[in-house]
């Protein structure tokens, strides 16, 4: 398309986005806040934890928490499935220090949709319980509604997950079962 100086439209900018479901709900991550994508894996449960809450597992030296969307957004856990997915995002505990790992168990990721922000448009809900759960945009397929990392947790459970007291602690050595 042309505009009348001769020259390309610009086009509209667009973003990656992972997309996922939860039942049939369909859910989408911008591309960016990913990190990595594993395969489901054994996690470690952690104590008293909420439900959603669904464990830690050692990688690259860090131990990572786990949330189950699934879990977390309709009170289900995830159906293991081939398409279930660990999805690692960066998460943002405190903007004086750097992102830190955040694991996601994420239903039926094996999708991508490359499109505008813009076309993502508020619901008219405010979800209190659920802020993670921005705008939707409209497709042939229904509702697709974007879920932002940033607001994924309260302070209450990034607390737990992330204890500002346990940071240095949570590094993995080789060879000294897990203390530093």
């Amino acid at each position: 398309m042309s505009n009348v100086l001769g020259r390309p439209a610009a086009s509209a900018p667009s973003k990656l986005f992972l997309v996922f479901r939860i039942a049939e709900e369909r859910f989408a991550l911008d591309a960016v806040e990913i990190a990595e994508v594993l395969p489901r894996l054994k996690l470690k449960a952690i104590a008293r934890a909420p439900a959603w809450v669904a464990g830690i597992f050692a990688h690259r030296g860090q131990l990572v928490p786990v949330i189950d969307m699934s879990a977390l957004t309709f009170g289900q856990p995830a159906v293991a499935r081939n398409s279930t997915r660990l999805v690692l995002v960066h998460y943002r505990v405190d903007p004086l220090h750097p992102d830190r790992v955040l694991g996601l168990i994420l239903e039926r990721a094996n999708e991508t949709l490359r499109c505008d922000p813009a076309q993502f448009r508020a619901y008219g809900l405010n979800n209190l319980e659920a802020p993670y759960l921005g705008p939707v945009r409209e497709d042939a397929e229904g509702l697709l509604q974007w879920v932002r990392v940033e607001d994924m947790l309260g302070s209450d459970v990034r607390a737990m997950l992330y204890a500002p007291a346990l940071a240095d602690e949570l590094t993995i050595e080789p060879g000294n079962g897990g203390r530093s």
